[in-house]
């Protein structure tokens, strides 16, 4: 069955305020979330560099995750304990996915696409981290979902979170759906998830002071414009009737603040590669916020780490698996920013299937059997050119 495509983000760009409900609903928060280090900001995963300070940390952790929710993202798409999954515990490799929203207040829940998709693999040696980015237009079999109503079909990867989410089920229905279509594309199973909302994800990096980012090409943002010198989405310039002008994000590397690297990692027209190469960029960000989180001892200093996490507090929903937030840190010390391999699909380019549409490649469809096995490093030694060049 082929479905009929959901909104695409040019439309919902288009909306009128007061044609949407006013905020997405968010499932309750129904005890102090706990792995709130691993998804604050997305970029927050990997910056256990050390043993140091592990108490302080887990008494701000406790104070400061009052606005942070926590649901099942995973849900039939979880690992099993036949696939090696130990409820509460880090033992073994560990998969997460994580899901990127563009959830402005004149959107409704059930009108959202997953704009990133991200698969994070940690092999059981817990020292090194590999971000898998999943094509947003990649044509997939959507199996059927009771809590939105949906009859299963065809679908981009994007679309999956949008039909989950229908009739009330909400992000939660959301992720759920995609985390289960992904599940059956890859083969891999989660043992955690996070959804964090693109303003959330602005807001942890200028908490962090902005980040390095380095242009590969120049691009005009299709999202946002200048106005009286000030960055603002287009959908809302357009209300204020001033003059814009063009944000260009010229070759080079330099500090941004939040907005423009976001901006920034966002565009995918007037790229070379399209979506390849925004999914290039989003995980060099994710990789310069946990670079720049770790060289700035947040660590080691509470204070930081209770603002951080009550910049993206508001902005996350977590899928935890029970894991204590003590045994995360001890468990993952090894894992630094710099031990943080960016990995590509499909050659890093669009790859048709049969139907003209976005495919699996037959190297790509390997990588991922080499993850729910826990032998990426050993894929990639006999496959290098899947890791992407950073610049």
């Amino acid at each position: 069955m082929t479905v009929t495509a959901p909104p695409s983000l040019e439309q919902e760009e288009r909306r009128r305020p007061e044609d949407v409900p006013a905020a997405p609903a968010r499932p309750k928060r129904p005890k102090a979330p706990i792995w709130a280090k691993i998804t604050t900001g997305l970029g927050a995963l990997l910056l256990l560099t050390g043993g140091g300070g592990v108490i302080a940390v887990k008494t701000v952790i406790a104070q400061t995750t009052s606005t942070i929710a926590e649901g099942n993202l995973t849900g039939d798409a979880a690992k099993t304990t036949e696939e090696g999954a130990d409820t509460g515990t880090l033992k073994g490799p560990i998969d997460i996915l994580l899901m990127g929203l563009d959830a402005r207040a004149r959107w409704a829940a059930d009108e959202l696409h997953s704009d990133t998709i991200i698969i994070l693999h940690i092999p059981a040696t817990h020292d090194r981290a590999y971000l898998i980015s999943i094509p947003r237009d990649t044509e997939v079999k959507v199996p059927a979902f009771g809590p939105s109503k949906y009859n299963g079909g065809t679908a981009k990867a994007t679309e999956a979170f949008y039909w989950g989410a229908q009739n009330g089920a909400g992000w939660t229905g959301g992720a759920q759906l995609l985390a289960k279509t992904l599940k059956n594309l890859t083969g891999i199973s989660f043992d955690g998830a996070a959804i964090i909302n693109f303003g959330g994800f602005k807001n942890v990096i200028d908490q962090l002071g902005g980040v390095h980012m380095c242009v590969d090409q120049q691009v005009t943002s299709h999202h946002m414009v200048w106005v009286g010198g000030k960055p603002m989405y287009t959908a809302d310039a357009k209300k204020t009737g001033k003059a814009t002008k063009p944000i260009v994000h010229k070759v080079g590397c330099r500090d941004m603040e939040g907005w423009e690297a976001l901006d920034y990692a966002r565009q995918r027209y007037g790229l070379k590669n399209g979506d390849y190469d925004r999914q290039r960029h989003q995980q060099q960000l994710i990789k310069a916020m946990a670079k720049k989180a770790a060289s700035s001892g947040v660590l080691s200093n509470p204070l930081k780490i209770s603002k951080l996490i009550k910049a993206a507090g508001n902005s996350l929903v977590l899928d935890t698996n029970k894991v204590a937030i003590a045994d995360f840190v001890l468990g993952l010390k090894g894992v630094a920013a710099n031990d943080m391999v960016l990995l590509r699909t499909n050659s890093g380019t669009f790859a048709g299937n049969a139907n003209g549409r976005e495919g699996v490649t037959k190297e790509s469809a390997q990588m991922y059997a080499a993850v729910k096995k826990d032998k990426l490093d050993q894929f990639i030694l006999a496959n290098p050119d899947v890791v992407a060049n950073e610049k």
